[in-house]
């Protein structure tokens, strides 16, 4: 029997497990230790980002951001509903709401052309979310969110090493917030990172993420003792998750180009599936670089969508749906939201499905996974 392919994999690239032993032997294993500071000048020199801090998880990176907006009761921030639940967790945990404006049919990332309809007087923020690291329209949404003085975060959990018209996404918006987790490309298990783009959220983000102190400053020298200055959490890892980390963003053009390779080898066995219309295959436009986070394929309806991963758990191969929409939830509806409201949302979630894709899933695995899918549909997939 052939073995069972996983849908993720965790990736030991390089130094990971000697530099986590390192963190362990230097007695700081609580957070802003050294490999702390090397992942974050590593972003900041790499991405040229003005000020990255890390975080437990992009989950906080986005509750820090909701506090930087300074959202408060009676507020709306403008986002798709095709996310997460963090994106809009970290909303409505300030009191405001998440209005929710349909994806784009192609790379099902938040419409730039339904968002000015969607503003109103309570309008604060727009979220947008990088969906598969494929970059959202970043020019036309800064361009509305000057028009009406609204910040933009960028909720890039997928899209780190992602780059639009030559500008990395998470850079782009007054802040980005980007994901370490397991199932990221660069993992230290549970973790992420908050960008600051905006001068006047520099000194505050320190804070924030502090619980609310001026430790920050008070290390530096800056101030001769700390104490509670603002509201806040306990947004800081272990150096220990730090030191996993940094060997990841050491391997991060290796890793980046070992995912474009798998993903060419479904784009390519695929092929003869998407000619004859069985299925249709991601949307990259010319001016955004994708980061190969997910390989992704659209079936033909929800039913064709679950027969398909049956079919392949039944040939052991693991391959999943993604997010429900966010406004046909319990909660989502609780907030305004209705199903029926956000037709391509809806539609796209219930034939999107996703397949394995991890560092060192090999050519071969590529070919029996097409193989299945083509076995599903009658039609022989390519060799790459």
């Amino acid at each position: 029997m052939e073995k069972r392919i996983q849908f993720n994999r965790p990736c030991i690239a390089g130094n990971e497990l000697e530099y986590v032993m390192q963190a362990v032997r230097s007695g700081h294993t609580c957070g802003d230790g050294p490999f702390s500071k090397r992942c974050q000048a590593f972003l900041e020199e790499r991405f040229g980002a003005r000020k990255a801090l890390l975080t437990t998880s992009c989950t906080s990176a986005l509750e820090m951001a909701g506090l930087l907006c300074g959202l408060e009761a009676g507020d709306e921030v403008i986002m798709p509903s095709f996310t997460f639940v963090s994106t809009a967790n970290a909303v409505v945990l300030r009191g405001a709401r998440p209005v929710f404006v349909d994806i784009r049919p192609d790379t099902l990332n938040l419409d730039e052309r339904l968002i000015e309809q969607a503003i109103t007087p309570r309008t604060k923020a727009i979220w947008t979310v990088h969906y598969a690291g494929v970059a959202c329209e970043m020019d036309e949404i800064l361009a509305i969110a000057r028009r009406h003085s609204l910040q933009v975060v960028e909720d890039a959990a997928q899209g780190v090493n992602a780059s639009y018209k030559g500008r990395w996404l998470g850079t782009i918006g007054d802040l980005g917030c980007y994901s370490f987790h397991e199932t990221k490309n660069f993992s230290s298990g549970e973790g992420g990172a908050l960008i600051v783009n905006s001068a006047e959220f520099e000194k505050r983000a320190e804070i924030i993420r502090e619980k609310g102190t001026n430790r920050s400053q008070f290390l530096r020298g800056q101030v001769d003792k700390y104490s509670w200055v603002d509201v806040g959490s306990s947004y800081v890892p272990s150096d220990v998750l730090a030191a996993g980390l940094l060997a990841q963003l050491e391997w991060m053009d290796r890793i980046t180009t070992q995912r474009g390779e798998i993903s060419g080898w479904y784009s390519i066995m695929l092929a003869p599936l998407a000619d004859r219309g069985l299925l249709r295959l991601p949307t990259v436009p010319d001016h955004c670089v994708n980061n190969f986070h997910m390989f992704y394929a659209l079936a033909a309806d929800l039913a064709e969508r679950t027969a398909l991963i049956e079919h392949l758990k039944r040939g052991g191969i693991t391959a999943t749906f993604h997010y429900v929409p966010l406004h046909t939830s319990a909660v989502g509806q609780s907030l305004g939201g209705r199903p029926g409201t956000l037709p391509v949302t809806e539609q796209l979630s219930e034939r999107l499905f996703r397949l394995p894709m991890y560092f060192d899933l090999s050519q071969r695995d590529v070919f029996r996974i097409s193989g299945e899918i083509g076995r599903f549909y009658g039609v022989q997939p390519a060799r790459s």
